[in-house]
């Protein structure tokens, strides 16, 4: 284990989850911390200063909803939150928080680890995104605002690419609808998700992308969207 390995602290009740999570991320090569209630979690995130929280939502001395909007207070780590809760609500509620992630229980162990590598990819003072992504197929180039498609420039509207370069801008994060129909629209928007609908539908059909089989484009239903290329 070398300095420069990723810190990781989980927060979470199940004394099972914490050991399945322990084997698999130090078998990653990552730095792992392990705490039992909010508590423990929080002094750790204090004095340890860790590169990404893994946090449970129930547990048993305070919500994590509560740890979360503290640790909002005075540090901006990347936060995957974890919960047996799968109502779209609780998502909602937590990516609103400031969660970057969320992953519901039972879950496996290798989408857990690509999600957690996005996020880390992000950490805060880092920059989030390139200013180009191209993966051979599709091109998005930020800095000159054009977007082709197997060498063709596509002909997008103004809220087609500006949603287009927002999920592109939080690459394999869930982004809220909320979020961005604040961000695009305005904060009296924020319910007017037919907006969204109606362009992503017509941006999918710019890309060719299926809603039901996603290449870039996918739909976290009732909640919001992700943006799936990510290198």
């Amino acid at each position: 284990m070398t300095s420069a390995s990723p810190r990781i602290l989980v927060i979470d009740d199940e004394a099972q989850i914490r050991r399945f999570l322990d084997i698999g991320l130090r078998a990653e090569g990552y730095e792992v911390f392990l705490a039992a209630n909010a508590a423990d979690g929080l002094a750790l995130a204090v004095t340890q200063s860790p590169d990404l929280v893994i946090l449970d939502i129930g547990l048993p001395d305070r919500e994590g909803h509560d740890v979360l909007a503290e640790l909002r207070q005075w540090t901006q780590v990347p936060v995957m939150m974890l919960t047996v809760r799968d109502a779209e609500s609780e998502k909602v509620r937590a990516l609103d928080g400031g969660a970057n992630d969320y992953v519901t229980k039972p879950f496996g162990i290798q989408e857990l680890m690509a999600r957690l590598r996005v996020l880390l990819r992000s950490r805060p003072g880092e920059p989030a995104t390139q200013q180009r992504y191209d993966d051979g197929h599709l091109v998005i180039d930020l800095a000159r605002r054009e977007v082709h498609l197997e060498g063709t420039l596509l002909s997008l509207t103004r809220k087609e690419y500006a949603v287009l370069a927002m999920l592109l801008h939080h690459a394999g994060r869930v982004v809220t609808q909320q979020q961005v129909l604040r961000e695009l629209w305005g904060p009296t928007h924020v319910q007017d998700t037919h907006y969204l609908r109606i362009v992503l539908g017509k941006l999918r059909q710019k890309l060719g992308d299926d809603a039901t089989t996603p290449r870039w484009l996918k739909t976290e239903p009732g909640v919001g969207y992700r943006f799936l290329g990510v290198g």
